[in-house]
């Protein structure tokens, strides 16, 4: 009885330990990563205009990305979910970034930086929905709380921002390349420490069983076949899509205001800390809520903010606005990683993930970014009114998810063969 006790006891601190491990490497990953999203996100417009280049110009850099990924994601994605190596990819696209970015750091003209700063940014974009495979695993494995890890990111991108602000404005748009660079390095040392995805490493077997590719490639067809899928991509895409001018152009616009960098960067932090206080309550918000009124209070939120963005407000009206940013970013976010975590079955969760990724900062946020460059060149803030456009497609599908999905499995999972 005692020698039995001992054991429990030590199989409970083990597996504790492992949770708590589990998680923290996940964090220190999100917060590396979202360093460089924290400075490349909001300021890569901002060296590229005092490179010279136009707003259609910008507007193509900041798009391509989105629709190239629309075949390279997928692709990563499916070859993750059969081999079970998303640790291993992570890291060569981590290699990868890094070596893009010094590259892209020495260049002055357009054509130069297009082919160079676009794979760089589908090289970060890529880890995505890879780590984010990994940390709904440890959702499901460990009942791990997605939004304590995941805020990480977001604490650390408001202090990207932050600092890339004061930089600018003491130092020069310069610093932007330096501070992406320093993000992309810690990105790397931490891509090293990221546990193997759980799905694969509680496997009994000595080594992964490799899924057949074509069972990948089924599974990817029962995806896009469900329309209660493709009415969640349509909300969770449009309703990240729809922040496509602001991310392009909000800087810009702020500055031609009169807004210091560093009241951008302030204006940033402001909408990220809601989205903060939202992961770090995510767990109560998911249990009391739900996945599906999540989606729907976020793309509601979405028409409401870039309909009153389009108004050229003050800064005393801007800041109370960008707390909108709590639901039409994170709330969104947060509800599509659990309605995939609810409804995908487990062998496609990575597939899920890339086309969630691929559709919602792919194709509609690219095709929202690339016409922002036009509408902003012709009608300047105004523009928005086409994102609030978009966010009310993303509301409609939101209400077909909300009526129609009873929480479950999209369908039931078959038994995968093995390959040799």
């Amino acid at each position: 009885m005692g020698s039995g006790s001992k054991d429990g006891e030590g199989s409970a601190r083990f597996a504790l330990t492992a949770r708590r491990s589990y998680s923290l490497r996940l964090a220190a990953f999100y917060g590396a990563l979202f360093t460089v999203y924290g400075v490349h996100l909001p300021y890569l417009p901002v060296w590229l205009d005092v490179r010279g280049l136009s707003a259609e110009e910008i507007a193509v850099i900041a798009a391509a990305p989105y629709f190239l990924r629309v075949f390279i994601t997928p692709t990563a994605a499916m070859w993750a979910d059969a081999t079970g190596q998303h640790r291993a990819l992570i890291n060569g696209l981590a290699w990868l970034a890094l070596a893009l970015a010094v590259l892209f750091a020495q260049m002055s003209s357009f054509w130069p930086i297009l082919f160079l700063a676009v794979p760089f940014a589908i090289a970060v974009s890529t880890t995505v929905p890879l780590v984010e495979t990994i940390a709904v695993a440890g959702v499901r494995a460990h009942g791990l709380d997605y939004g304590r890890m995941r805020l990480w990111g977001s604490i650390t991108f408001v202090a990207a921002g932050f600092t890339g602000g004061w930089l600018i404005d003491h130092v020069g748009a310069g610093a932007v390349i330096g501070c992406i660079l320093a993000g992309v390095v810690a990105t790397v040392g931490c891509a090293w420490l990221l546990p193997e995805h759980v799905g694969t490493a509680r496997t009994a077997e000595p080594a992964p069983r490799i899924r057949a590719p074509a069972h990948a490639f089924r599974e990817a067809r029962k995806l896009v076949a469900s329309p209660l899928f493709l009415a969640f991509l349509l909300a969770s895409g449009a309703a990240q899509g729809a922040h496509g001018m602001f991310y392009t152009f909000g800087a810009l616009a702020w500055h031609a205001q009169g807004i210091s960098t560093a009241w951008v960067g302030t204006l940033w932090a402001i909408a990220i800390a809601g989205e903060v206080a939202l992961f770090a309550y995510s767990g109560n918000v998911i249990r009391r809520w739900g996945p599906a009124t999540l989606l729907l209070a976020g793309t509601a939120a979405s028409v409401l903010r870039w309909t009153l963005m389009s108004f050229s407000l003050p800064l005393a009206a801007l800041i109370p606005l960008q707390t909108l940013h709590t639901l039409t970013y994170g709330a969104s976010h947060l509800a599509a990683m659990h309605f995939i975590s609810r409804a995908v079955p487990e062998s496609a969760q990575g597939t899920a993930q890339a086309l969630y990724a691929t559709v919602a900062s792919g194709l509609l946020m690219g095709g929202a970014t690339l016409m922002s460059g036009w509408l902003y060149a012709s009608a300047g803030e105004r523009a928005y009114l086409s994102m609030a456009a978009l966010a009310g497609l993303g509301l409609a599908g939101a209400l077909v998810i909300r009526a129609r999905w009873n929480g479950g499995l999209l369908w039931q999972p078959s038994q995968p063969p093995s390959s040799s």
